[in-house]
């Protein structure tokens, strides 16, 4: 039952602590707690074998609220009573009284001492009903000189011991001391003899005398009542504890599982005397099993700690040596006997978290929190059970003031995730966690120089927390998980070395300035484009969301996305609370910094392969007239303005942008004066385009214009040449986007030609273009491919299909093209009515002049008349209708037709 949500409500709500599945978890310790059994009850097994690795630990660790305090609890009520386990978990394959339960909190408020866990590990077997001599005598001794006239009694009974294992400790302790002293004829009362007895015990060990054979077996008893009984001492009695449990008869025996909670509580990195003593009883108690559960994972199987701890190594703790292994939350496959020990908690999948917060609050039987409130939430908690249970507070609070709850409510993160993530940190650890929840992803140097830090070993230490999450094949290995990074740079930061805004400020500059520097300084061929992107993403973000009003190196940035025309999605998320940088802020309007310009000018650039031209016309018009953008970034949205009218046929309007930028003189006049060269082609002046496509070069894709300028003539050997010249450029430059675009030109010059080898050529164009953002391109081989296949009977289908597509992208440009395909296929069939009504469709849709060759190539394929306006052709226009007519005979003579 849950009190906190009991009490905090007149109504009758059925509040109580929601367990959603953790069947992974279940099954690893299942699965590792049987492997246990058997190595345990093998012949081989020695209890007093101290240099045996030990693989009697698993562990579980996780961000702090992710849910290990509930899994170690319900751990502990599953290994109790089968009716306390989940039926999803199913049946153990062990007896159930073969396990004894013995679950401990380490946690700072429990006050949860080593004697504290040492007692209590003793009163937990009291369960046994039998004495546990060796142990109760070391012990007794032990607690006489440190604790002189306290009573053990009163002390179990203080600290809740004797009230949750019974009274039955004490007086098997008692009796233990009762029988050796009778073993040993010792006169008096076993309290007034004790430390006769102990030194009588002793000699009595070291003679081998017969009446004490019984404890004349456990090789290092003598050793451990001849030692001061101090802390130290105490530390090793858990190996009597061990060895008692094999001298019990078969029917009395169980295996002690010991589960370990809230273990981050027991130190740090640097003091860790604590760790040291209980790590010391779990290598001692090798027929115990140990669950432990805490926010690191442990490193005992780390060589580095020789001197520490006094068990170090992967040799002796195999199991631990493994890197942690991430565990969805519903299922995960069973380890290897010994291997992989260390597991990472996954958060809850979504319908996990509607799960829970459907069962946790109830009224009359049915879930109190709606399904549009456990949406929000369930979206904000990033998936951390913490987040959940702070939500479900929330929605009590909001319910007692009378109103209902609703949505919005919820639609924020928690200051108390701040105060649980920061708790353990040291204050260098908390200034790098602060800077990199600035980051989408971040590598210890990218980390340090954010934080504005000279060396890296607080960004060391911090990235081997659970709360950051690895990916060794990423630029960046390591990310903030969502909850925590959402908290900090959103919620209200009450702790004492909080960041102000200019805090945050400072640090989005310095988290900027290093990207920028790790992109100039880091990009080779292998990695430049990858890592072009990656820094473009956050940096864009970073100077959006922060306000930076000085580009500083995404100016460059943004150039050399444009020159490879991939075209990957740059869009940061919507800029909202989640994106602020400092609370209560509210998001500016769009478009009124540099940076939000800048934003949105790349993301037209990327968003209209998948959007209509007239959209990104209207986007790069608000950009211009926001006046924001440096002169080189003015002139590519100018650019790309003016490419977007003359996709929608605007070729006017397009003309004299083109013609702007090339009298300009500046890095985009030999694409405008190949625009103004694309421009003089589709108006149908030929020599004009060839005159203008003269010493372009390569960046201006001289090459490329006159593929084009060929392939209109239908002289396809010249086509072919120009295009496969361009593509070897472009392959030499490194430049895969101006590479798609050629091949794909090509394939529809060699798919009049050559259909057998356009088979090849549209495939190395798809090839190209996978992973590419180039919508138009793609079209392209979709249209070569009707080309190729024309008199197929399907044909025209596929060419209504991408007429519809055409249309919804804009792409006006690419429809005489299609309308050609069309019409090559009615001319192979023969059929003279259909390609009379394309050629009239052509000429029709180019009766401004714009592509009006379209129409005449039309005509040709069937020898119908010239339509007008005339075209300005390179050569008589007779010759040029004979090569169009003359690839329809040769493809009815291949075809049979």
């Amino acid at each position: 039952m849950d009190l906190r949500a009991l009490f905090s409500s007149n109504d009758p709500i059925n509040a109580t602590e929601a367990f959603t599945n953790r069947q992974g978890q279940w099954e690893l310790v299942a699965s590792a707690l049987q492997e246990h059994l058997r190595n345990a009850a093998g012949d081989a097994f020695d209890v007093e074998d101290l240099e045996a690795p030990r693989t009697n630990v698993i562990v579980f660790h996780g961000v702090g609220g992710v849910g290990k305090t509930t899994l170690s609890r319900k751990l502990e009520a599953a290994l109790t009573a089968a009716d306390q386990r989940p039926v999803q978990w199913g049946e153990p394959t062990w007896p159930g009284e073969k396990i004894l339960p013995i679950r401990i909190d380490l946690s700072r408020s429990a006050g949860t001492s080593f004697e504290d866990l040492v007692l209590t590990i003793r009163a937990a077997l009291a369960d046994l009903g039998r004495p546990l001599p060796a142990f109760d005598i070391a012990l007794r001794r032990y607690w006489e000189a440190q604790h002189p006239g306290e009573s053990l009694e009163e002390y179990l009974r203080r600290g809740g011991l004797a009230a949750r294992f019974g009274k039955r400790m004490p007086q098997q302790m008692q009796s233990a001391l009762a029988d050796v002293a009778q073993a040993l004829l010792l006169p008096g009362t076993v309290g007034s003899a004790l430390g006769q007895l102990t030194g009588s015990l002793t000699k009595a060990l070291r003679e081998r005398r017969q009446t004490v054979r019984a404890l004349a077996g456990c090789a290092r008893l003598g050793g451990i009542l001849e030692a001061e009984p101090d802390l130290e001492a105490l530390s090793f009695y858990p190996h009597l504890l061990a060895w008692e449990l094999t001298q019990l008869p078969p029917e009395r025996r169980r295996v002690p599982v010991v589960l370990l909670d809230t273990f981050e509580d027991v130190g740090d990195r640097t003091h860790r005397d604590l760790e040291r003593l209980i790590q010391r009883v779990v290598w001692l108690m090798p027929n115990a099993f140990f669950v432990i559960t805490g926010r690191s994972r442990l490193q005992w199987a780390d060589e580095g700690l020789q001197g520490q701890l006094d068990y170090t190594g992967p040799t002796a703790w195999p199991g631990l040596a493994l890197p942690a292994t991430s565990v969805p939350a519903a299922r995960a496959s069973r380890p290897a006997p010994g291997c992989g020990r260390q597991i990472l908690i996954g958060d809850f999948s979504d319908e996990d978290c509607d799960t829970y917060l459907a069962r946790r609050l109830t009224h009359d039987g049915q879930p109190l929190i709606s399904p549009d409130i456990r949406a929000v939430i369930t979206q904000r908690s990033h998936g951390l059970p913490l987040h959940l249970d702070l939500a479900v507070a929330r929605f009590l609070e909001v319910r007692r003031t009378g109103r209902a709850p609703a949505p919005a409510d919820f639609d924020h993160t928690f200051p108390a995730l701040i105060a649980r993530t920061l708790s353990d940190l040291t204050p260098e650890e908390r200034h790098v966690l602060r800077s990199a929840s600035l980051l989408d992803a971040f590598d210890l140097e990218l980390a340090t120089r954010t934080a504005g830090l000279a060396h890296q070993a607080p960004a060391r230490r911090l990235t081997e927390r659970s709360m950051v999450t690895e990916d060794p094949y990423a630029i960046w290995p390591y990310h903030l998980h969502g909850a925590i990074r959402s908290a900090l740079r959103t919620a209200d930061d009450h702790t004492d070395d909080g960041w102000t805004p200019t805090d945050w400020q400072r640090a989005a500059m310095r988290a900027l300035a290093a990207l920028g520097d790790q992109w100039r300084s880091t990009s080779t061929p292998a990695t430049g484009r990858t890592l072009l992107v990656a820094c473009l993403r956050q940096g864009l973000r970073l100077a959006r969301d922060h306000r930076l009003t000085d580009l500083s190196w995404l100016t460059d940035a943004a150039i050399a996305y444009d020159s490879d025309a991939i075209w990957e999605p740059l869009t940061p998320p919507a800029r909202d609370q989640a994106g602020l940088h400092s609370p209560g802020q509210t998001a500016s309007p769009l478009l009124d910094t540099p940076a939000d310009v800048l934003v949105e000018l790349l993301t037209a650039l990327a968003r209209r392969q998948r959007e209509h031209r007239e959209h990104t016309v209207d986007r790069l018009s608000a950009i211009l007239t926001t006046g924001l953008l440096p002169g080189e970034l003015a002139e590519m949205a100018e650019y790309y303005r003016a490419k977007a009218n003359r996709d929608l046929g605007r070729n006017e309007v397009s003309r004299q942008g083109m013609q702007q930028i090339a009298a300009d003189g500046g890095r985009l006049a030999l694409r405008a004066r190949r625009g103004l060269a694309d421009a003089a082609r589709i108006d149908g002046d030929f020599p004009t385009a060839l005159t203008a496509a003269q010493g372009l070069g390569f960046e201006g894709r001289e090459q490329r214009v006159l593929g084009d300028i060929w392939w209109a003539h239908a002289d396809f050997d010249r086509a072919i040449t120009a295009y496969e010249t361009a593509r070897n450029q472009a392959e030499q430059h490194g430049n895969v986007g101006e590479q798609a675009i050629t091949q794909a030109r090509l394939t529809l010059a060699v798919a009049f030609t050559d259909p057998a080898r356009a088979d090849d050529e549209i495939a190395l164009a798809t090839q190209l273009l996978n992973g590419l953002t180039q919508r138009a391109t793609t079209l392209i081989t979709h249209i070569a491919a009707l080309i190729r296949d024309a008199g197929s009977p399907d044909i025209t289908d596929r060419a209504q299909t991408l007429h519809t597509e055409l249309t919804v992208a804009g792409l006006t440009w690419l429809g005489p093209s299609l309308d050609v395909a069309l019409a090559f296929h009615h001319a192979v069939l023969g059929a003279h009515h259909d390609l009379a009504a394309t050629t009239d469709r052509l000429r029709e849709s180019t009766s401004t002049g714009a592509y009006a060759y379209y129409a005449h190539i039309a005509a040709a394929f069937g020898g119908l008349p010239a339509p007008q306006p005339s075209v300005r052709w390179l050569e008589d226009d007779h010759t040029i209708r004979h090569r169009w007519h003359a690839l329809v005979i040769t493809r009815r003579g291949e075809a049979g037709i």
